[in-house]
């Protein structure tokens, strides 16, 4: 085969697998975008509180089964083999996201409703358990050894094109059809959108061949017999296993979740900046920092997966405070709770009953510079004895000037760069720790562990560590999130650096 009739095979093996980790992103983005309507649906409404809660707790519920499933798949794609294994995550995955559209409300079916959608959730997380592995060791095993970072590294882009790819199904559908329709009906058709890729990523992935590695394993007949046993019941290999988990998918799962999603809700919650604008400023600075992955992960063919890797979570060790920091300087100037004292006007006055009462309205206050911001003002007036009214106003949402937004621009791009050099490389790395007879297994636990269990507590840890600081009255309150990433990155980096070699085992398998 030449050099051209390679590259246009590999292409087609990043395409098949590709579109598996796309469908996961799109799943993932649809259902926290939508959150707050699926909560109206399937959840009692006597208290919209809990419901949204509850919503946010099934959406969680998918992350925890991750690790089962990357075990069970993982041990049946060391058997059959790479390409059946994640044509079944494949088809589990789509037909559980597609069935989450197909649920009737709870209004129609009760308590049976949030249940048939926690079930769903689960064996979407235990279809995503698999999937990753899949694609990256099905990948990997048709890739040149020196360039296995290079080729691996596009499977990672895939998280920016399925936000895309969300993004737009919602906008059209919000567009297409009324408010009411949209909130009626029209939020499942994100939803049943996923058929359609499932259908297009199965007629793909049918036609491809088997891993060559693999199936060169399985006419040798040194394939494993117990993939299980073999990954954690072997001293030796359970050693690689802690590392792949201690020394870099820990560290990468909490780099991630902090650049890509942590700034999001930092960006909304905290700094109260509109949240179409939050959208639209990651969205560019994802679309910015996406080609990174690319070259981190072709660079690290040439100087080893290891010093790029630890170069990235050392970086966003020592900067994310600084850069938080300045993204809350940037966004909160015009945001903070303003308390002013005035006369009751006498219109307010006559709709209060004569004595202490509260008046609730929303005001929009223009800036020179272009900012917007929009206020919830509480009025308390007091009829007596000086007809005087204390007007609360707390921030509802910014909208920044674009000199403002560029600069947070810039500033989540420079996170998104340290993912991408954590990130970029971690696929070929994971695939390299291990031998291709329990590739699969192995590599899926550390990664899903360290991405799900890790990385996806990140958000729920960091927003109750600012909440309590900021209840205690700490001045920085905002920044005391990120010390669970610091933390958890520093313990990570420091195993690697002393414990990990950067020429792994496998790196010629």
């Amino acid at each position: 085969m030449n050099d051209n009739s390679k590259t246009t095979s590999i292409w087609k093996v990043i395409s098949a697998s590709s579109v598996g980790t796309l469908i996961e992103w799109y799943d993932f983005y649809i259902f926290g975008s939508l959150a707050a309507t699926i909560s109206t649906k399937f959840f009692p409404q006597s208290n919209p509180t809990a419901a949204f809660l509850s919503t946010l707790a099934t959406f969680a519920a998918g992350f925890v089964v991750r690790p089962f499933g990357a075990l069970f798949f993982g041990r049946l794609g060391d058997l059959i083999g790479r390409k059946y294994t994640f044509m079944m995550t494949l088809l589990l995955m789509g037909g559980a996201t597609f069935l989450i559209g197909c649920v009737p409300s709870y209004e129609t079916i009760g308590f049976f409703a949030p249940l048939l959608v926690l079930i769903l959730r689960l064996l979407q997380g235990l279809a995503l358990g698999g999937e990753y592995g899949g694609a990256a060791t099905y990948v990997a095993e048709h890739s040149p050894a020196d360039r296995r970072g290079y080729w691996t590294s596009w499977i990672q882009t895939t998280a920016t094109v399925g936000l895309f790819v969300s993004l737009l199904v919602i906008l059209a559908t919000k567009t297409a059809l009324s408010k009411d329709d949209f909130e009626s009906w029209g939020w499942r058709v994100p939803f049943w959108v996923s058929i359609i890729m499932i259908l297009v990523s199965y007629i793909i992935r049918r036609n491809m061949h088997e891993s060559p590695l693999f199936a060169k394993a399985k006419a040798e007949g040194k394939t494993a017999k117990n993939p299980l046993k073999e990954s954690f019941g072997n001293k030796f290999n359970m050693k690689f296993v802690l590392l792949a988990l201690f020394g870099a998918t820990m560290g990468q799962g909490v780099v991630w979740y902090t650049g890509q999603f942590y700034a999001l809700s930092f960006l909304q919650k905290v700094c109260t900046v509109d949240s179409a604008q939050t959208d639209s400023l990651v969205a560019i600075a994802l679309i910015m920092g996406t080609p990174f992955f690319v070259v981190f992960g072709g660079l690290s063919d040439k100087i080893g997966r290891k010093p790029i890797m630890m170069a990235g979570m050392l970086l966003a060790i020592v900067c994310y405070r600084p850069i938080y920091k300045k993204m809350y300087e940037v966004a909160d100037v015009k945001s903070k709770t303003e308390l002013v004292a005035n006369r009751a006007h006498k219109m307010v006055a006559k709709q209060l009953a004569n004595n202490d009462s509260v008046y609730t309205y929303t005001t929009v206050k223009t800036y020179s510079d272009g900012a917007v911001l929009t206020f919830d003002s509480t009025v308390t007036v007091k009829i007596s004895p000086n007809n005087t009214a204390v007007t609360s106003k707390t921030a509802k949402s910014v909208l920044l000037n674009n000199s403002d937004k560029w600069s947070l621009i810039m500033l989540v791009f420079i996170q998104v760069l340290f993912v991408t050099i954590v990130y970029g490389p971690i696929a070929a790395f994971l695939v390299e720790m291990f031998p291709v007879k329990i590739r699969y297994t192995s590599m899926s636990l550390p990664y899903h562990v360290g991405n799900g269990v890790f990385g996806g507590l990140l958000p729920t840890v960091a927003t109750y560590l600012v909440t309590k600081a900021k209840e205690g009255g700490a001045s920085n309150w905002y920044l005391e999130g990120l010390w669970y990433p610091i933390i958890i990155g520093a313990v990570c980096f420091t195993i690697g650096v002393l414990y990990i070699d950067n020429k792994n085992n496998h790196a010629n398998d």
